[in-house]
């Protein structure tokens, strides 16, 4: 989410973006892609997704310590609180990868400006990543017993998977715009059903046209001649991620998106990846409405431990417009 190719997908979504880095030598010390938001009544707000990103120098905590990478820090951020405030923003939502980042944040902002822990996060607080490093056969015997098993009876029962790169109009082994209709028809189907709201049609459009095809991945499930479950999944570096995911109603019992996963994941093992997001999960007692999909994410590395991230924070430039924003936001949870 900070690299060049997703914000130049943003840009397509039409949302104006910027970039500023502080750099050591001929590496970033604090580094940001940003997307700017608009919302009804507040008006503008900046979001760093999964940032910014800042080369901890130090294993010393707390990193006020580490003073030559405070003071970067610091004017990484005097240098982003210009540039919101050039651009009438209300306030800049951040996203540090690590508790030492978000002190680092905290620690080194003006004194006249306040950070405030966002009253929702923009991306989980918690993702699973797989190790697929090791052999297929390792991989496999990690798995839950029922894991493994759905994955043998999808392929016992013909389930069949596709890989599309995306865009390259015309070139039949990429995809095309049924495919994309056909995707988008099994979106709309899963946010039915499972009551989450998706994307809207065109965010995703944008994404097929945008992405370099050796990025983006759309992988089709088909069973008995039609298409029951589909996903999005990003190569890049030396990760695959999991994105976004879409399954009929209908055939639920030909365990389609268990085969999904597993082909997803022989494919980033090809493609030199050594580890397989598979996004968002929710862990705890209590059961939420995250519940379904965390058992089924985790079936697949049931001893494996979740990342987890600090969350969003807030740092405030228009104290009347922010609280306004806060204000919407409680109440829209109310109701």
């Amino acid at each position: 989410m900070q690299s060049v190719c997703w914000r130049k997908f943003q840009e397509s979504y039409r949302r104006k973006t910027y970039n500023i880095e502080i750099r050591d030598d001929k590496e970033p010390t604090a580094y940001a892609n940003i997307i700017t938001h608009i919302l009804p009544a507040v008006g503008k707000y900046f979001y760093v997704p999964r940032g910014p990103i800042i080369k901890v120098q130090s294993s010393k905590f707390p990193p006020k310590a580490d003073q030559p990478l405070a003071e970067k820090v610091k004017s990484f951020l005097n240098d982003l609180i210009a540039l919101a405030k050039e651009n009438n923003i209300g306030w800049v939502r951040v996203e540090p990868n690590s508790e030492e980042e978000s002190s680092l944040i905290k620690e080194n902002l003006p004194q006249n400006i306040k950070i405030k822990k966002s009253a929702v996060d923009m991306q989980p607080r918690e993702i699973f990543i797989l190790d697929i490093s090791k052999k297929e056969e390792e991989i496999l015997a990690r798995m839950k017993q029922k894991t493994r098993y759905n994955i043998r009876l999808a392929e016992k029962r013909g389930v069949h998977i596709t890989c599309l790169p995306a865009g390259e109009a015309g070139n039949t082994k990429h995809v095309t715009q049924d495919n994309v209709k056909d995707f988008l028809k099994l979106v709309k189907i899963t946010a039915k059903r499972d009551g989450i709201t998706a994307h809207p049609e065109e965010y995703y459009r944008k994404m097929f046209e945008t992405i370099p095809s050796d990025i983006l991945k759309l992988y089709i499930a088909e069973y008995e001649g039609r298409i029951i479950a589909a996903n999005l999944v990003l190569f890049f570096g030396k990760t695959a991620t999991y994105m976004h995911g879409a399954s009929a109603s209908e055939y639920r019992d030909a365990m389609a998106p268990y085969l999904l996963q597993w082909r997803q994941i022989i494919d980033a093992k090809k493609a030199g990846c050594e580890r397989y997001d598979f996004g968002g999960i929710k862990t705890g007692a209590v059961e939420n409405s995250w519940s379904g999909i965390t058992k089924f994410k985790t079936g697949f590395a049931p001893d494996t431990k979740p990342i987890q991230f600090p969350g969003c924070y807030d740092i405030i430039l228009k104290p009347a417009k922010y609280n306004l924003y806060r204000a919407m936001q409680k109440e829209k949870r109310i109701f």
